[in-house]
């Protein structure tokens, strides 16, 4: 039985932050460990409710009650085996994931503090590295069947893990350097040690998992080829497909880039540190993309410009805007607007946001402005204000209110527009939908036989949940393409959404 009386005891804590002159001058995760007093007291909060609505906010159906009360009676083997019974990699999910398990949690109506189910969840992952490692699960008896994966982030490592463990053999194709996909080279170290990565990798390994690196599928290897030497196929590279504002004057100027291509370079400075190699900052072509000395502006409000406010910090940016196209959005939630449990719209602040910079709501950039020599100086802004029409979003400029701010850097973090158009799709006879994403039928097959879809590359642009549940989901759909005996689990099927008020 939970206590009854945990969320009346103990107010909603987080462990405190690495002081902020610190954590900027390396690129150490922000959050270090939590005490076990700490997340005791947190779990404890937890009601154990009747209708546990935190299950329908997380697409992985995570036991979180469950494992929040093994926490609280310190019962940590056993928690650690309820979190990885839903979820292949909560050490990611623990620290990238936006929670929408905690909006919905019951503690949170009428604007209350949720449970810091997230933090909780992070604490039992590392615990089970910290009691014994990530130990491989014996593999059954091979089943002779042969799957491809395409694509190494969240979704396809899932699938994989999935897979191996029901006694197939599976062969992981990425075409960068190393596994991991965004999780390596997308995500920054103050949010994911990379360490976390390669632990897991470990562990699939050792369950049988191979992986190929350097591969392009469709390039390297053709489509033709992998049928011939895997009895199935499942494409998750991903949505890429950086979304671009070419209509703008002075997009072509140099210095304007999307937030991913600065994100990347950034990652592969700091791996390459890691190895002991030197490195720069730059682009695949050897353009620089370092934002050190630079007045840098990033344009979005999301995840992604976050991230990239956090890098600039670090690489000791001169000054820093991020600009939103909307309005500030409001400290709680707008029942009105979005009644719990849905994700609700309210500003959030992320641990870069505290590092310095300077958030503009409500513009819209009118210009990149050249130095003269083709290089951008700076960016024309006005403020703006948006409504959707006939489901369009018409953006009208306030009259008189342009201004410009200084730019050496400018960073489109404006969300993704879709997978890449790529040889692959062509070979396997896919094609990408009007929102540049990949159709899956209710079995998750594509419109190729035997070619699986899922994670982004099947959503689009989406959470790290989402992503690993559709893993989960197009393994258990693969596993029984195959004739494999017994079920694997499936979190979702391919028409799921997030929760949401009709």
């Amino acid at each position: 039985m939970p206590d009854p009386n945990g969320f009346l005891r103990y107010d909603r804590r987080l462990p405190a932050r690495r002081p902020v002159p610190v954590r900027i001058s390396d690129w150490r995760e922000v959050y270090p460990p939590a005490g076990e007093e700490l997340i005791r007291e947190q779990a404890t909060r937890c009601m154990d409710c009747g209708i546990p609505f935190c299950h329908d906010g997380c697409p992985l159906g995570n036991r979180i009650p469950d494992w929040n009360d093994l926490v609280r009676t310190g019962n940590w083997d056993a928690a650690v085996e309820s979190l990885h019974a839903t979820n292949n990699f909560p050490e990611f999910t623990g620290r990238l994931c936006p929670a929408p398990c905690e909006a919905a949690c019951v503690l949170g109506i009428g604007g209350g503090q949720p449970v810091t189910i997230k933090q909780v969840e992070v604490e039992i992952a590392d615990a089970a590295v910290a009691r014994g490692g990530l130990r491989p699960r014996p593999v059954p008896a091979p089943t002779g069947r042969s799957v491809a994966v395409v694509g190494s982030g969240p979704a396809g490592l899932a699938a994989a893990q999935q897979l191996a463990r029901a006694g197939h053999a599976v062969t992981v194709y990425e075409r960068d350097d190393a596994i991991g996909g965004l999780l390596r080279y997308g995500i920054p170290d103050f949010k994911l040690e990379k360490q976390h990565i390669d632990r897991r990798l470990a562990q699939l390994a050792a369950e049988g998992v191979q992986f190929r690196t350097g591969v392009d599928v469709g390039v390297d290897v053709t489509a033709d080829q992998l049928r011939a030497e895997h009895d199935a196929v499942l494409l998750a590279c991903g949505a890429l497909q950086g979304r671009d504002t070419p209509e703008t004057p002075g997009r072509q100027l140099r210095g304007v880039h999307q937030a991913m291509a600065h994100l990347v370079a950034a990652n592969r400075v700091v791996a390459a540190a890691g190895d002991g190699r030197p490195a720069l900052a730059v682009l695949s072509d050897g353009t620089p993309i370092d934002a050190a000395g630079k007045h840098v502006v990033i344009i979005g409000g999301g995840d992604t410009a976050a991230d990239c406010l956090g890098v600039a910090h670090r690489q000791g940016a001169a000054g820093v805007h991020q600009l939103d196209l909307y309005p500030e959005p409001p400290q709680t939630r707008d029942a009105a607007r979005d009644p719990w449990p849905t994700w609700p719209w309210v500003l959030r602040s992320y641990p870069a946001h505290e590092e310095g910079g300077e958030r503009v709501f409500a513009v819209a950039v009118q210009e990149f402005v050249d130095d003269g020599t083709g290089q951008v100086k700076g960016v024309r802004i006005a403020e703006v204000s948006v409504e959707k029409r006939d489901g369009r979003r018409i953006v009208t400029p306030l009259p008189g209110s342009e201004r410009e701010l200084p730019a050496d850097l400018v960073l489109l973090a404006i969300g993704f527009e879709g997978t890449e158009q790529q040889p692959l799709l062509e070979q396997f006879g896919v094609r990408r939908n009007a929102r540049g994403a990949v159709d899956a039928r209710p079995d998750w097959q594509t419109d190729a036989d035997g070619v699986f879809v899922a994670g982004d590359m099947h959503r689009g642009a989406s959470l790290i949940v989402w992503a690993i549940a559709e893993g989960r989901a197009a393994a258990a759909a693969i596993h029984a393409y195959l004739g494999g005996v017994g079920e694997l689990a499936a979190p979702v099927d391919p028409a799921r959404q997030p929760l949401a008020a009709r």
